[in-house]
């Protein structure tokens, strides 16, 4: 028997910390998963004796939980994602976890990643859980990762939690492509007509103007409105730029603070057209990582907390707080579900019966499924409407500039008559 010292997260979301005596690490980490606990860190405690330490193969002093400097710059999500299935696979061929690592950061091209891939396997061949080993980078493996990593080593069960944590990266990064590809075509419309009309305005029109000023004595107003603008912008495009850099710059560190994110959050899901849209993908995030954090064994309040801080928005996650609160008090899911309107009644129907059937996780990614196809509906719709709206806005701008500059010509014709 040996005394575990231990750090934990309780259901509640409170950290914990103590100790525990077990005949093993495997048993110590199931005593604390009885109690509702989930260990960040768990090491053989001071007072064991060295003897027992050095003769018992399953004690494992994991690694702090203070991060350390890891070269994550260059490593992209993607990278992530093909890890994580490649790691699935190679555990389901029973290859041991420090072999696994050293065997795909060999491999692996991207520099950073093989360089982070190689730390991660001294480490856990040091002692470390491959979970501690995660949770000391968390920029490259955030909450949910290293939560759903360690309830595979407690149950168990890493490969095939391993391949369903693989499945929800994948699929993410398929609804991230679905979304950049539609945007791509807007976004360049804007930027193409923003580049044109600058072009305009500081290099074309200003020579255009010198010749109409010796020309004319009165020019037309369109004439003279875009000849302000142009002179304007040709001998302070500079200061222009700088403003713009500063503004944006400006919004962005007022989007880090906690009132700024919360206004965004709020303006996401009021949008015409567009809040839907930002409403079913986070919705559908919601029900795709709560069931498979469900489905790998996570209980029900645990997994709330972990998806309350994955949702991606500030409304929504204390909305998601307040179903777990309930959650705590002994009410079903569904419940809060439908007091709080996050659902459509017959999606919270379904989660009541996933509930009474025993199958939660099941339905949960059901419904994960059905928000995710109202996304892409309303993706859709955004981007026949976005489209031609840009294109109707760059034409009229550029059909104002070319109306301003025939008007004097026109004035000159009917004089030479």
């Amino acid at each position: 028997m040996s005394a575990f010292r231990y750090h934990a997260i309780a259901g509640d979301g409170a950290s914990v910390s103590g100790e525990i005596e077990a005949d093993d690490r495997r048993a110590a980490l199931q005593a604390l998963g009885k109690r509702g606990l989930f260990p960040s860190r768990l090491e053989v405690a001071a007072s064991t004796s060295v003897a027992s330490r050095s003769s018992s193969t399953a004690v494992v002093r994991t690694t702090p939980d203070t991060p350390r400097w890891s070269p994550n710059f260059g490593v992209r999500r993607k990278d992530i994602t093909a890890f994580t299935r490649q790691m699935a696979a190679l555990l389901g061929a029973a290859i041991p976890i420090p072999q696994a690592l050293e065997g795909l950061g060999e491999e692996e091209e991207n520099a950073a990643l093989r360089a982070v891939l190689l730390d991660l396997s001294a480490a856990v061949r040091t002692g470390a859980s491959f979970s501690g080993a995660l949770a000391t980078r968390p920029r490259l493996f955030g909450k949910l990762y290293v939560s759903m990593v360690r309830v595979g080593e407690e149950a168990g069960a890493l490969p095939a939690v391993m391949s369903d944590l693989a499945n929800l990266l994948e699929h993410e990064d398929e609804i991230r492509g679905e979304v950049a590809s539609a945007v791509a075509y807007p976004l360049f419309v804007l930027g193409f007509g923003i580049v044109t009309v600058a072009i305009l305005l500081t290099v074309v029109m200003p020579k255009l103007f010198s010749m109409l000023r010796e020309m004319l004595n009165v020019l037309p107003w369109p004439t003279l409105v875009l000849l302000r603008v142009s002179d304007f912008m040709s001998h302070y495009w500079l200061w222009v730029l700088a403003a713009l850099i500063g503004l944006i710059a400006a919004i962005r560190a007022y989007v880090r603070t906690p009132a700024g994110t919360e206004l965004v959050d709020l303006a996401k899901l009021r949008l015409p057209v567009m809040g839907g849209m930002f409403r079913s993908a986070a919705l559908g995030r919601f029900a795709r990582t709560l069931g498979t954090l469900v489905k790998s064994g996570v209980s029900l309040l645990p997994a709330l907390r972990i998806v309350e801080s994955t949702i991606g928005n500030l409304i929504l996650s204390r909305q998601i707080a307040q179903v777990a609160e309930e959650t705590q008090g002994g009410s079903s899911l569904a419940a809060p579900l439908r007091r709080l309107g996050l659902f459509p009644k017959s999606v919270v129907q379904m989660i009541a019966v996933g509930e009474e059937t025993g199958k939660l996780d099941e339905m949960l990614l059901r419904v994960s499924s059905i928000e995710e196809r109202h996304m892409r509906a309303r993706t859709k719709t955004m981007i026949s409407l976005l489209a031609p709206a840009l294109i109707l806005i760059v034409g009229a701008i550029v059909g104002f500039m070319v109306i301003a500059l025939l008007l004097p010509i026109f004035k000159m014709s009917r004089g030479i008559q």
